[in-house]
C-alpha cells in the first residue's frame, strides 16, 4: 500500500477535532472525511456513519494492525507539516 497524496481540507484550533483530511492509496483510491482528533495523543478516526441508535460506524478502515499504524503514521506526520508551515486558525486545501 502506497500512499500517494494527503490533502487537509480544513483545520480548526479550537476543540478536539484538529483537522479534516482526505488521502489516495496507490494512485487510484480516495479516502474522504478522516479526522485528525487530539486527546492526550494525536489520532485518526477513519471515516464514519450514524445509525439510527446513534452509533457510529466506519465506512472504511484498514485492515490489521500494521496498516491501521502506517494509515495513522502517514496523516499524522502530515498534519504536523501542515501546522509548522502555517499559522492560521482556518487553512484549506492543503496537499502534503
Amino acid at each position: 500500500m502506497k500512499i500517494s497524496d494527503i490533502k487537509f481540507r480544513k483545520s480548526l484550533e479550537s476543540g478536539n477535532l484538529k483537522a479534516i483530511a482526505s488521502l489516495t492509496i496507490d494512485g487510484c483510491i480516495a479516502v474522504h472525511e478522516l479526522k485528525v482528533i487530539e486527546t492526550d495523543h494525536l489520532f485518526v478516526a477513519m471515516p464514519s456513519r450514524k445509525d439510527e441508535f446513534g452509533n457510529y460506524h466506519d465506512i472504511a478502515h484498514p485492515i490489521g494492525g500494521a496498516a491501521r499504524h502506517e494509515l495513522e503514521s502517514a496523516i499524522i506526520g502530515a498534519y504536523k507539516e501542515y501546522i509548522s508551515a502555517h499559522e492560521t486558525s482556518e487553512i484549506e486545501n492543503f496537499t502534503a
